[in-house]
């Protein structure tokens, strides 16, 4: 082990607060393997950072520090309040923990006091989360993440450009064709995550793949459009091609849901498919290996979320929003738009997913 005061140390530990103002979290596993060292080495690496203040340690990893992670006086960590800022998000489980832990870390370091509300998928239930904070009268601006398909989706969104305060989408866009001129957002760039998903499969040598996403997902249509632009460019061909609804999936027909779809790609001589979300891959690969399938040897599974990806058996190969700086990235464009007013030009922000290789694609030595 290299002592603390070693350049070796301190450009390890260097490179791990990089990550975290980027991505806004980490994982010791990813960064042993990223540097080259053991795990323990940056376990201690990770201590020593949180000792000093300047992270938060969390089982595997390390997240962004904010005011509840600290034992300090709150007054000394946080920035005098000057926002009041509502934020309705679809779901508090599942992706959106992570979505809002970022956003509450910039909220605290920004002096925005955030009023959080979880809503369902229905847009009426979200029109009504978001008109019982609007109705209050004591918000600066909000941060939604609203439903944007279909003519309701496009109503609420109108609705949402008619407010008296400024709104900013999370990991949501809303459509070129609405026109919209007031709304700003901040996304992850899934129409390039669908492209970086085909581009790996393509490299470790695939020419036969599929896609399975999630029917009604909002991120199944734009991961479809960067995947279907890449596979098309690479010259692949994709044989097996799935919307399946979230209810089947967790139904008493998921068997033989999965069964058809691994007949299919034994029947087209598919050798690797794209499942989204995460909860989807790990069922599909369980399934398989339990009927006899090798992966990734028969079929290589690259997951999209990467929730609980690293904990299949094999790993799962992922494509990991950055889910906790879309979050922060959204509370500094909020902050940026009540400070600057209309002189600051409309901002939209694009986040790029990262890969993180495992053994369900790749032999991992």
């Amino acid at each position: 082990m290299d002592p603390a005061s070693s350049p070796f140390g301190i450009s390890r530990r260097e490179h791990i607060l990089d990550e975290l103002r980027r991505t806004g979290a980490v994982r010791v596993a990813d960064l042993a393997r990223t540097l080259g060292v053991a795990e323990l080495t940056i376990r201690r690496d990770i201590g020593q950072l949180a000792d000093r203040g300047l992270l938060t340690r969390v089982h595997g990893g390390a997240t962004l520090r904010s005011r509840l992670d600290t034992t300090v006086p709150l007054e000394t960590t946080a920035a005098p309040t000057r926002f009041r800022v509502g934020m309705v998000t679809p779901s508090l489980t599942y992706y959106w923990p992570h979505i809002i832990v970022g956003a509450r870390a910039a909220a605290t370091e920004l002096g925005v006091q955030l009023v959080l509300r979880g809503a369902s998928y229905s847009v009426a239930d979200q029109r009504r989360q978001i008109g019982s904070l609007v109705d209050s009268g004591t918000l600066h601006g909000l941060l939604v993440a609203p439903e944007t398909l279909g003519a309701d989706g496009r109503a609420l969104l109108h609705w949402l450009e008619s407010l008296p305060i400024p709104v900013v989408l999370v990991e949501r866009r809303a459509p070129s064709a609405l026109a919209l001129t007031r709304l700003e957002w901040v996304t992850t760039d899934h129409v390039f995550g669908g492209s970086l998903a085909a581009d790996h499969l393509a490299s470790v040598g695939h020419r036969r793949v599929g896609i399975v996403t999630s029917a009604g997902s909002p991120t199944s249509l734009p991961l479809r459009r960067g995947w279907d632009r890449a596979v098309t460019e690479l010259g692949l061909e994709c044989l097996v091609d799935l919307d399946i609804p979230l209810e089947v999936m967790e139904g008493p027909s998921r068997d033989a849901e999965i069964a058809r779809l691994l007949e299919r790609c034994r029947a087209t001589g598919t050798t690797a498919v794209l499942v989204h979300s995460d909860p989807e891959a790990v069922r599909i690969q369980q399934y398989a290996r339990d009927t006899g399938w090798s992966v990734p040897a028969d079929l290589a599974i690259l997951a999209y979320d990467d929730e609980v990806a690293e904990n299949a058996e094999p790993p799962i190969t992922a494509l990991r929003p950055s889910k906790q700086h879309v979050g922060r990235l959204a509370v500094e464009t909020i902050v940026g738009r009540l400070t600057e007013g209309a002189r600051r030009p409309i901002q939209r922000t694009l986040v790029l997913p990262t890969l993180h290789l495992r053994e369900s694609t790749v032999r991992i030595t």
